[in-house]
């Protein structure tokens, strides 16, 4: 379906026209004549990058009231480079409608040129829920007459722990009035979010649910944990036209994985939370323009990243919620563009290979890790493609030709191209000469504390543990496995030794060497899980397998907490 044939106003269409669009994709073909036809509640289910805001912003302005000042819809987004996104993406939508007025609020930039900016009128306000609530609060912004309220990413909102200010600006809104939520997946927590404050919406899913795109191939490389930055760097110097996103888990090791690609040589740079509004936007205008070609990337960083046409997302760690994998992977393969969604494993996270095919209801290739000679062989060829679609100006080189051709006369053809390959090739010749095989092969039997990334092993002879307690149990359906998985993720420069773990329903207490205490500790610090942070301290005592009163109401551990006010101390 092309935008003429959906019922968009001349003004709109030619300001789709001027934007190069000109067929629907397919959440916008379902969704926008549905919005323009009636005023009605929806709910679409789509992957990242399918085009949501078009199928929102478009019938939004064509529908709200010109007149006056007052605000007519409201978009909540989960981050400032989504609100700024999809706050541009609606300013150029209403490019011939002058009194369509767009303002975007976020976080980490000046509240009072926002203020400013809300005070000449806003038609359509986008939104991050913590900048929205604190202008609530402060009596700046009035939303009590909007018409439209849309929910973009919702599933992240809730995932990022906005809950609850999602339920403090949702209570100022009217009753009547269309909500609009948009969602690359559906857990349980958006669809409650769904039933308490949207009746009778109109449904739309475009694939099956929570599925991946159908543009995106899903590989995966199989190395050992120690492995893991060497294996990427080769499967960067393997795709030589790679332009990427790398996800970490952390902010901690997205700083790290980026200052080693930059001193290795590789056009890289970090985006992460610690960073500074005007710090971000400088790197992901260099990004935008290619100058950089891997962006190593937090998952909240990164959500809602206005790029076009990257070539690969790689997971050089599998995120804790796995349905997070749908929003990375929906990344590339946008805009009926093909894309790769790489995953860096070792053993031990080989399960959830599965468990994400089962999620997205997609295959995953294993791939294995290129050979030295097979990284040179692509390195050289696409030089040698460079060369040919190289470009010649006769004019800016006419006059040094004469003295280039007598100075390399003596040399015969087949030398010249010798010389003119190895000048540019000797440093991936030099660096793969005597490459190692990184993958690890599974026929053969390897001791455990090596497939596990030598990280698990417990030595009780002579060895000493010291107890710590976890925020974690069996209602996170946690299993030991995972507990351990995030201790070696998090802590990946350390080697831990791990003895034994107990599961508690609302805890659990795991025994770790005693010189790495300090290390684990300081590597949770800041760490979450479903929007809750993972609380770790030191422990005494045994596990208490009953930890409520006589009223049912859980105790509080004051083992823990006096091991905590001792390390205070300290």
């Amino acid at each position: 379906m092309t935008f003429s044939e959906i019922g968009l106003i001349p003004e709109l269409l030619n300001a789709v026209e001027d934007l190069g669009f000109q067929t629907a994709m397919p959440v916008q073909a379902e969704a926008i004549p549905v919005l323009l036809q009636q005023d009605t509640n929806l709910i679409a289910l789509a992957q990242t990058g399918t085009g949501k805001t078009a199928a929102f912003g478009l019938p939004i302005i064509q529908k709200i009231g010109l007149e006056g000042k007052q605000t007519e819809a409201l978009i909540i987004c989960p981050t400032r480079e989504l609100c700024i996104q999809i706050a541009n993406d609606c300013k150029k939508f209403a490019k011939y409608i002058p009194s369509c007025s767009v303002v975007p609020v976020y976080g980490g930039a000046s509240m009072e040129l926002q203020i400013r900016e809300l005070k000449k009128g806003a038609k359509i306000i986008v939104a991050t829920p913590g900048r929205m609530n604190d202008l609530l609060s402060r009596g700046k912004v009035d939303i009590s007459r909007i018409k439209y309220l849309v929910l973009d990413e919702a599933d992240e909102m809730l995932n990022m722990g906005f809950k609850e200010d999602l339920d403090a600006i949702l209570s100022q809104t009217p009753l009547q009035k269309n909500t609009l939520l948009f969602s690359a997946t559906m857990p349980r927590e958006v669809e409650e979010i769904a039933d308490n404050y949207i009746s009778n919406p109109v449904r739309i899913q475009i694939g099956s649910r929570n599925q991946g795109s159908d543009n995106v191939r899903h590989f995966y490389y199989l190395v050992h944990a120690k492995d893991r930055y060497l294996a990427l760097k080769r499967i960067a110097d393997y795709y030589p036209d790679i332009y990427a996103i790398i996800f970490c888990r952390t902010k901690v090791e997205t700083q790290e994985v980026a200052d080693m690609l930059i001193k290795d040589g590789y056009n890289a740079d970090s985006l992460h939370g610690d960073l500074s509004q005007a710090q971000r936007d400088h790197v992901m205008s260099r990004f935008r323009l290619r100058n950089i070609q891997m962006l190593v990337a937090t998952d909240v960083a990164a959500r809602g990243l206005d790029v076009s046409n990257l070539t690969h997302v790689i997971n050089y760690n599998l995120p804790d919620e796995l349905e997070q994998y749908v929003h990375r992977s929906g990344r590339t393969g946008r805009a009926d563009k093909q894309g790769i969604s790489i995953a860096i494993i070792n053993l031990k996270e080989k399960h959830k290979i599965k468990s994400i095919e089962r999620l997205i209801k997609k295959s995953f290739e294993k791939v294995r890790i290129p050979t030295g000679k097979e990284v040179c062989r692509k390195q050289l060829f696409n030089m040698i493609n460079r060369v040919e679609q190289t470009v010649v100006n006769d004019q800016e080189i006419e006059d040094f030709l004469p003295e280039i051709v007598a100075k390399l006369s003596w040399l015969e053809r087949d030398e010249l191209i010798k010389k003119f390959v190895s000048l540019e090739f000797n440093r991936f010749l030099d660096y793969y000469r005597d490459a190692p095989d990184l993958n690890v092969d599974e026929s053969k039997p390897v001791e455990k504390a090596r497939k596990s990334g030598v990280k698990n092993a417990r030595s009780d002879k002579g060895g000493h543990f010291t107890r710590l307690y976890i925020s974690l149990g069996h209602k996170d359906r946690i299993v030991p496995q995972r507990i351990i998985g995030l201790i070696n993720d998090f802590t990946p420069r350390t080697r831990v030794e791990i003895g034994k773990i107990d599961i508690m329903d609302g805890f659990s207490y795991i025994e770790v060497d005693t010189k790495s205490v300090e290390n684990v500790l300081d590597a949770f610090e800041g760490k979450f899980i479903k929007g809750r942070p993972i609380k770790v301290e030191v422990a005494e005592g045994k596990p208490q397998k009953k930890n409520r009163n006589k009223s049912g109401e859980r105790r509080k551990d004051f083992n823990s907490k006096k091991s905590k006010d001792r390390r205070t101390r300290k």
